[in-house]
């Protein structure tokens, strides 16, 4: 399988704070989902893989070229959205299009114009007057009309209203339909990439707890839910953040088929949600 992006043994240290082997990829024509709580790593990995600041260790190859060196070249081949864009706010959005496309050889104005009238951004409005599901439309207009291959978004759905964030949404899975096109997506909204996602990587304070496809993390990750006398057998490695209450017990697994060998009849195993796979995992190393 031909891969978009892939990192292994990403390593990455900060005063209090260290990524620590990371490891995942993403495949051609495929939508990849980060997780993990606030400062779990997520917006180090993205830095990392747009060249914004510099690894400790590891491997970073996107679109079957080492990173190293090579990110000026690279860039040209990548569309970033993040949750805040950089605008220049006093321009209008034709002239913010004529700021961004002399860096980049394949820019294609009729690509962005056809974006514009898609996302129904108004070109000779100035970008400080655009409201933010407006702007984050304008970053994606702009990110996708150099033709990128790879298409990082740091948090861009966050904050947006439930339509902005739909039709967003539905763009990714659109763009995704040529089979050569690739996206990263970081967020800490988990019911996008439920609707979205092929793949998901979580983190957990800078370390991966699983790279799996959505599919995968739906058969294996269970919450257990039963009477407060079966708690205790809730014992072992693949059991997280038990919450205890009068009437019953709840925790996270990772294990759904032993969960359910386990337990038996008298106990609730059902699959976790990616929401509540890292609230779990939060409580559980707490």
């Amino acid at each position: 399988m031909e891969l978009a992006l892939e990192i292994r043994g990403l390593c990455k240290a900060y005063p209090g704070f260290r990524l620590e082997d990371v490891a995942f990829s993403v495949p051609r024509g495929y939508i990849m989902g980060l997780i993990g709580a606030n400062g779990a790593g997520k917006t180090t990995i993205i830095k990392l893989v747009m060249g914004l600041i510099r690894k400790d260790a590891g491997c970073v190859r996107i679109l079957g070229e080492d990173h190293d060196g090579r990110e000026a070249h690279l860039r040209e081949r990548i569309g970033f959205v993040h949750e805040t864009p950089a605008f220049y706010n006093h321009l209008t959005v034709s002239a913010m299009r004529g700021i961004v496309a002399p860096h980049y050889d394949r820019w294609d104005d009729g690509c962005f114009l056809l974006l514009a009238e898609e996302f129904e951004l108004p070109l000779h409005k100035k970008v400080g007057t655009l409201s933010k599901g407006t702007r984050t439309k304008l970053a994606l207009a702009l990110a996708l009309s150099h033709h990128a291959e790879l298409v990082v978004m740091d948090e861009p759905t966050s904050g947006l209203d439930p339509v902005v964030r739909r039709r967003l949404l539905g763009k990714l899975q659109e763009l995704i339909g040529d089979g050569a096109t690739s996206v990263l997506f970081s967020t800490h909204i988990t019911s996008d990439l439920e609707r979205v996602a092929d793949y998901v990587t979580c983190l957990h304070r800078g370390k991966v707890v699983f790279f799996s496809t959505r599919d995968e993390v739906r058969d294996r990750w269970a919450m257990v839910k039963g009477p407060p006398d079966r708690a205790g057998e809730a014992v072992g490695e693949s059991y997280y953040g038990m919450r205890r209450g009068e009437v019953g017990f709840q925790v996270l697994t990772s294990n759904a088929v032993e969960a359910r060998r386990r337990f038996g009849d008298g106990v609730l195993v059902e699959p976790a949600t990616l929401e509540d796979i890292m609230y779990y995992l939060g409580r559980s190393a707490s």
